[in-house]
């Protein structure tokens, strides 16, 4: 269980912060970056809830919010070589196998892409890309941290398959596909200056 009874406690005035085993690292360390971009993650998912979206995808992104914070309490300890006394909370396979399901039904129903698709269409189909872009940095950030330290690969595994999620949502966003917006290469190269 969480408490949190205080929310100021002045201790990082220093320019540090507590990671869930206790240990100081300094703001600008990689992992704090990683679960720092979750909770940004987290953040735009909450904004894009906030869109008129079929069903299922409000619920589908509920579960979502919970994972990242799963995933954010995972990052927070750092694995170790000895087993801790208290097991910390990891990202589990079944989390992602979950998303590769949802990603499957979903899929069925799209048309098919000949291009690569443009962030727009529908304002929740925007929201979605938006989610899925920083998705794909935070992963990135995590991918970073796990060039020096050890991580769950896990946590990897979840947000690549996310951003594939949160892609394949905005196209169902977009009338399963009829109103995305297709990249047209060079479509605009000749074009005049326009005022």
């Amino acid at each position: 269980m969480v408490y949190l009874n205080r929310i100021y406690t002045r201790t990082g005035d220093d320019g540090t912060t507590g990671l869930g085993d206790g240990t100081r690292v300094p703001k600008t360390h990689p992992r704090i970056g990683a679960y720092g971009g979750l909770d940004e993650l987290n953040s735009v998912i909450g904004l894009t809830l906030l869109a008129e979206l079929p069903a299922p995808i409000p619920d589908q992104l509920r579960y979502i919010q919970n994972d990242l914070f799963d995933l954010g309490a995972d990052l927070c300890i750092p694995e170790t070589e000895t087993p801790p006394e208290h097991p910390p909370l990891r990202a589990t396979a079944a989390q992602t196998e979950r998303l590769e399901h949802w990603i499957d039904a979903a899929n069925e129903r799209l048309q098919p892409l000949t291009s690569f698709v443009l962030p727009g269409g529908s304002p929740s189909a925007t929201h979605l890309h938006h989610a899925r872009t920083v998705c794909r940095r935070v992963e990135i950030e995590v991918l970073k941290l796990a060039e020096y330290e050890a991580i769950n690969p896990q946590v990897i595994m979840y947000l690549n398959r996310l951003s594939d999620l949160l892609f394949v949502l905005a196209r169902v966003c977009n009338d399963h596909g009829a109103r995305d917006v297709l990249w047209v290469p060079g479509k605009h190269r000749h074009d005049p200056a326009k005022p």
